[in-house]
């Protein structure tokens, strides 16, 4: 890595999180480029000034905690379990839309009636002892139990946790569950209450080297450039239409009658040379909602528009990243 990296990223180093984060930053314009699939280090070509190293999810919150890396991106689960109550990490984008998951309260099958799945409280009420549960994230469990006023004995479990209430070294398992599968295989239910963090991947920086490093600064805004035109880009997409009509005005008019074309501020209009001098032809563009296209195509047929082409967008760009915005507030 180049002397001149002195900024730090710090990605998952193995696993789905660590594929899904490549591909993310790869579709936001932030391809990272790793010239030995054994190296711990990589660059970003389009932000020549950052580096990148690999880690495990838990030590990039420490590193991130401790100001050894500025940035990382993991999930909201160990962030929550690690991040500590000194405020050092600042979350900057809670929300990156992959790595969903949640740390879950799960109880063995045999303790369910035939038709209902007990409730926490009811689930430790039947028990003459402390709830045991035996999980690899303490202080959200412990944080949650307390909350609901469980009285509870959190064992720490480095392997397998399905495999703890079977074995009986523990009442209940505390881990994180994506399709619910592993818990299914192994005879366990998830509880109805016992949600304790839902989790996705998150961006996370130092607060300390923000609020004294102008260049980790201005690096965050242009992280977050990036990263927020491309999901807001992910939720619309572009159509064009062929319209006819005397003035660009009027066709303005019909469009502003329908609900999912009115576009960003308003449509753009253009006219259309044709070959046969015929009537005025305009070519209407639009940002459309990528989970309303068949309603805009059906408005936009209902007000004359034809030969419709819809194309996906690559970034939207604010006058103002949103959450730098944030970013900004919670340093002061």
């Amino acid at each position: 890595m180049p002397s001149t990296q002195t900024i730090r990223l710090s990605l998952p180093s193995k696993g789905r999180l660590e594929s899904n984060a490549l591909e993310f930053l790869s579709a936001a314009g932030l391809r990272v480029f790793k010239p030995n699939p054994r190296q711990y280090q990589a660059n970003l070509p389009a932000l020549p000034e950052l580096g990148v190293i690999f880690q495990r999810p838990g030590d990039i919150v420490v590193s991130v905690r401790q100001g050894s890396v500025d940035f990382g991106i993991t999930g909201l689960d160990v962030i929550e379990e690690k991040r500590g109550e000194n405020g050092d990490i600042l979350i900057l984008y809670d929300s990156l839309g992959f790595g969903h998951c949640a740390l879950t309260l799960a109880i063995p099958e045999a303790w369910e009636t035939v038709s209902d799945i007990p409730s926490l409280k009811k689930f430790a009420g039947r028990l003459d002892h402390p709830l045991r549960v035996a999980t690899k994230f303490p202080s959200l469990t412990k944080r949650f139990l307390d909350q609901h006023g469980i009285p509870h004995i959190l064992i720490a479990a480095e392997g397998t946790l399905e495999t703890a209430p079977t074995i009986g070294y523990a009442d209940i398992i505390s881990d994180l569950v994506s399709s619910g599968q592993t818990l299914q295989d192994n005879r366990l239910r998830a509880l109805p209450d016992g949600v304790i963090q839902p989790s996705q991947a998150a961006l996370i920086a130092n607060r300390k080297a923000l609020q004294t490093h102008p260049e980790v600064l201005e690096m965050a805004r242009r992280l977050l450039e990036y990263i927020e035109a491309h999901l807001r880009a992910k939720e619309n997409l572009l159509v064009i239409a062929n319209m006819r009509g005397e003035t660009p005005e009027g066709i303005a008019q019909k469009i502003f009658t329908q609900t999912d074309v009115g576009g960003l501020q308003g449509p753009t209009i253009s006219p259309v040379i044709v070959r046969d001098g015929g009537p005025h032809w305009y070519s209407v563009t639009v940002v459309v909602r990528r989970d309303r296209l068949p309603q805009a195509i059906t408005e936009l047929r209902l007000i004359g528009g034809s030969g419709i082409i819809v194309s996906p967008i690559t970034y939207i760009f604010e006058e103002e990243p949103p959450r730098y915005k944030a970013m900004l507030d919670a340093l002061r």
